[in-house]
């Protein structure tokens, strides 16, 4: 079955399609995909996947025609107002 696994940055992006074994996980994909050798920085333990913007498990099984997506890990703070949506209190500014 074929599968894909996608990563991107600001400068660089990259989706890596190949065919696969059924019962594959969204983790072996990942692996099995070549996409740790072109982004050697990706520290997967640290990462979430998912499929099509769904998060998933890494043990989730996969099916034909699925984009196993690595999402890095959020840098800083939310902007102002997403943080009051989710009912945080607001920051005063200096």
């Amino acid at each position: 079955m074929k599968v894909a696994v996608a990563y991107a940055e600001a400068q660089k992006q990259s989706v890596v399609e190949f065919e696969a074994k059924d019962g594959i996980t969204a983790a072996e994909a990942v692996q099995h995909s070549g996409i740790l050798r072109k982004f050697p920085h990706i520290q997967l333990e640290n990462c979430k996947l998912g499929i099509f913007s769904k998060i998933v498990e890494p043990n989730h099984t996969l099916v034909a025609g699925d984009r196993v997506e690595i999402y890095r890990p959020a840098l800083g703070k939310p902007p102002k107002k997403e943080r009051a949506a989710k009912g945080a209190a607001p920051e005063e500014d200096s």
